[in-house]
């Protein structure tokens, strides 16, 4: 029996690497930009048919740059494995962008590289799992199996790809003269659209980074930083302790000391805090803002510097002379802690039963055990002269917020308990973050209370200050992350808590009701350093006393 033909459906529909090249274009630029056609469609100002004829205008610039991108990689043996690549990225990002607003830019990439499994395990939903399937490998499996051929010559199919590269760019540019009144318009004025054109966003993400990577790899010689830094030598007064709490996705409206209804945080109102309201952080990350706040040089001059490794704060109390500690629950210190002793809140043997998880995750209470213990074993000649211990907290870290407080500390329910957080109730969503606040509360109290029983032989402090702000579904945005100049308010809006007892109020001259009067004052996070060296009697030409919260109250 002669064999059968093969069916249409089951041939390939192309052997040319270039209508290969343009149908992932067409699918990546239609389908798996479906959040950023949803968002521009439910602008008020493109409801009307020109704002259709838009829309469609934005769909041909994204499909025409696509295709041109991949036109330079429509060679037989480049363009499946860049598939291969692309294809799970833009569905990954189309999942992301579309359930918490997140959107792609060299710093989200960096945070993405900087995630450790704990953090992966949070975010692999059902949806996400789907998206990955229906956008990336389906489509890409079928891709993949197309047969293609190239029997042209190098230069012809070069040739022919820098056609295809030209009629992309003119397809673009055409689409974009016809609306530019729109388009520019457009972009001005919604900024953060740019950052969702999918997976243009995270192609020019990588190129940046990898451009950083290679200038920091040009300077990787470690920059000094206050090399003058000293400390006054152990006199008669009792040294300075200070617990320096980094606190970790805290947004300063859901604190209750901050005017927040709910009583988030009852313990801190009844130890007479100092809460700093209008604080703006380095960055709407942790891998932004934590080199940020620590270093001395202020945000500005830290951004303009950053591609060359650097010391820190940490560095410079180090050299000082005080004992300095870092204690981490969290992913780790960024490259802070490398030159300072530090561990790990989970490696103490005799953390009581609970705090700490079959996988290594702790809760923050964890930080506060063996305390004692750990100051001891810091080098005495160096306590002599002053002590800041650092301790990380893993805080409201997202997107699993129910597992940041334990059962018995829930005063907000129901929670919500999905890490798909735009499937949960807002009031659900509502109540599991602000119970992550509370137990911060809890720990805070804690930690002041530690610092209670150092008293006679310290001068103890507690400063809190959070890294970033988190979104709850405001604008629906979900999480962190968004590039800084258009991140809002909720995520760089972060709470600075100051607790002193009287006893060291009066020992170093402090007016409470001038520290009182600066609650409002606006702030951000280049008071960090200072304020910490001014406490510690640091000095250096890097320290700018118009930084230091405390300075202008001092007697």
């Amino acid at each position: 029996m002669p064999a059968q033909p093969p069916s249409r459906i089951t041939q390939p529909i192309t052997r040319s690497p270039l209508l290969l090249a343009w149908w992932a274009a067409l699918w990546m630029g239609l389908l798996c930009n479906w959040p950023l056609w949803q968002r521009l469609y439910a602008l008020p100002e493109l409801a009307t048919a020109r704002g259709r004829l838009f829309l469609l205008a934005f769909m041909v610039i994204v499909v025409s740059s696509l295709g041109a991108l991949l036109s330079l990689l429509a060679w037989r043996r480049l363009l499946k494995p860049a598939l291969l690549l692309l294809m799970p990225t833009a569905a990954a990002l189309a999942y992301f962008s579309g359930s918490y607003g997140i959107v792609m830019d060299a710093e989200m990439l960096r945070n993405v590289l900087q995630t450790d499994a704990r953090e992966v395990r949070d975010l692999l939903t059902p949806g996400l799992l789907f998206s990955l399937l229906g956008l990336g490998l389906l489509p890409l499996l079928y891709l993949l199996r197309q047969p293609l051929h190239q029997a042209e010559r190098w230069w012809r199919r070069g040739g022919w790809n820098l056609l295809s590269f030209g009629l992309g760019l003119v397809l673009a540019l055409g689409a974009t003269l016809g609306s530019f009144a729109d388009f520019a318009s457009t972009m001005r004025n919604h900024k953060s659209l740019r950052y969702m054109i999918n997976p243009l966003n995270a192609v020019y993400a990588m190129v940046q980074g990898l451009h950083g990577s290679s200038a920091a790899a040009s300077l990787a010689v470690l920059r000094p930083l206050g090399e003058d830094a000293q400390a006054p030598a152990p006199g008669s007064d009792r040294p300075r302790l200070l617990l320096l709490v980094v606190g970790e996705t805290a947004r300063a409206a859901n604190f209750s000391v901050n005017g927040y209804e709910r009583e988030t945080t009852p313990r801190l109102a009844q130890e007479a805090v100092l809460s700093f309201r209008q604080v703006s952080a380095c960055g709407s990350s942790t891998a932004a803002s934590l080199p940020c706040m620590f270093s001395p040089l202020g945000r500005e001059a830290h951004l303009e510097s950053g591609k060359q490794p650097q010391e820190n704060l940490l560095d410079m109390l180090q050299r000082a002379g005080l004992a300095v500690l870092w204690l981490d629950n969290q992913s780790g210190c960024k490259g802070l802690c490398e030159r300072i002793p530090h561990a790990q809140a989970g490696d103490n043997p005799r953390l009581p039963a609970g705090l700490c998880g079959s996988d290594g995750e702790c809760l923050d209470e964890a930080l506060l055990a063996g305390l004692d213990e750990r100051l001891a074993a810091l080098d005495p000649a160096r306590r002599a002269r002053g002590v800041v211990l650092v301790l990380h907290q893993m805080g409201s870290h997202g997107p699993a917020y129910y597992k940041r407080s334990p059962k018995n500390a829930k005063p907000f329910l129901p929670e919500c308990e999905n890490s798909a957080l735009q499937q949960c109730e807002r009031e659900a969503l509502r109540n599991s973050y602000d119970n992550s606040i509370a137990y911060t509360d809890r720990v805070l109290a804690g930690a002041i209370g530690w610092l209670r029983t150092q008293e006679k032989q310290y001068q103890p402090a507690l400063l809190y200050v959070s890294d970033h702000g988190e979104s709850l579904g405001e604008n629906n945005l979900y999480l962190h992350g968004m590039p800084y100049a258009v991140a809002p308010r909720e995520q760089t809006h972060v709470p600075l808590i100051l607790w002193m007892p009287d006893s060291t109020q009066r020992a170093q001259g402090l007016r409470a009701d001038c520290l009182k009067a600066r609650l409002d004052l606006p702030v951000s996070h280049d008071v960090l350093s200072h304020t910490v060296m001014g406490y510690s009697r640091v000095s250096s030409k890097l320290y700018r006393p118009d930084w230091d919260l405390l300075q202008p109250c001092r007697a």
